[in-house]
């Protein structure tokens, strides 16, 4: 019988997961590492790993591939997390795998995007086991009014090839993937600190997620999290503010489903005028003081 396993790393992860599960139409189970139980998400048990900290990828894989028996669909989160450690179960279970998926047509077969999703490509899977990433933002989020049992799991020790040096906080923001605002900043930040105080500043005001370009990234402005694009995170906010972005194909592919796309570029020329819903033909570190300061009068 077929039965899929969804790997959710918080709470937030099991609750994004229960639309695709719904449309994959299997009957399933939450394995949770950290956060409260996931109880109303329509799986029949959470096995609640209840760590207040997630250990590396390799103990994760470890403990997944540990629960792995009796499941024929192993699916997580389409992040940077649920990729590393999704791809390192498939190793081990020597089984397929097909990433971000977008829609379930049966339950061997989904569509995804490709070439920066300019294409959808719809794959068959032919293994026994098939691990999948989907995003969340292709699936309508549900709640359920079945309570799911929940069951105490204790975390596989593993002969870990990974070593923590060292774990370092990140802010209270919200997470990028998930966030309802997020605001994106490019290369034209200069440097990390301009980036956290303008770009980071805004988001603050606005109770939103910061988010940069490959370009960023790459120039040591802003950290490898936040990068937003077809190698980086995809979201789907509400609202979707782009400073100093050009609108590169690759960081379009990680923002089209975002509902209102806001664009600020000195740049009339720029590309991501084109998609852009509303557009500001402006130097950023002149508009977005300007709009700091409307936000803190009204």
């Amino acid at each position: 019988m077929s039965r899929l396993l969804i790997v959710a790393f918080t709470s937030t992860d099991a609750h994004l997961s229960a639309g695709f599960a719904t449309a994959l139409g299997l009957p399933f189970d939450v394995l949770q590492f950290s956060g409260e139980a996931a109880i109303t998400t329509g799986a029949e048990t959470v096995f609640s790993g209840n760590q207040s900290e997630l250990p590396c990828a390799d103990s994760l894989a470890a403990s997944i591939f540990a629960a792995a028996s009796g499941y024929t669909h192993i699916a997580s989160v389409s992040t940077m997390r649920g990729k590393d450690v999704m791809a390192r179960v498939a190793g081990l279970l020597d089984a397929g795998m097909v990433t971000d998926v977008i829609s379930v047509v049966d339950s061997k077969t989904y569509k995804r995007p490709i070439y920066a999703g300019s294409i959808i490509a719809t794959v068959q899977s032919d293994s026994e086991i098939t691990l999948i990433t989907f995003r969340p933002s292709a699936f309508k989020p549900l709640a359920s009014d079945k309570r799911s049992t929940v069951e105490e799991l204790s975390l596989v020790a593993a002969n870990l090839a990974t070593k923590v040096g060292e774990s370092i906080r990140g802010t209270s923001r919200p997470d990028l993937s998930q966030a309802r605002v997020v605001v994106s900043g490019g290369r034209p930040l200069k440097d990390a600190e301009t980036f956290e105080r303008v770009i980071g500043g805004l988001a603050d005001k606005l109770g939103g997620a910061v988010g940069a370009t490959r370009a960023a990234v790459d120039s040591g402005i802003a950290p490898n999290e936040l990068q937003v694009g077809q190698t980086g995170k995809i979201v789907a906010p509400d609202l979707y503010i782009a400073a100093g972005i050009s609108g590169s194909t690759q960081h379009m592919a990680g923002i089209k489903d975002s509902k209102i796309i806001v664009a600020i570029n000195k740049d009339g020329d720029a590309p991501i005028f084109e998609v852009a819903d509303y557009g500001l033909v402006a130097d950023l570190f002149e508009a977005i003081p300007d709009i700091s300061k409307a936000l803190d009068a009204s």
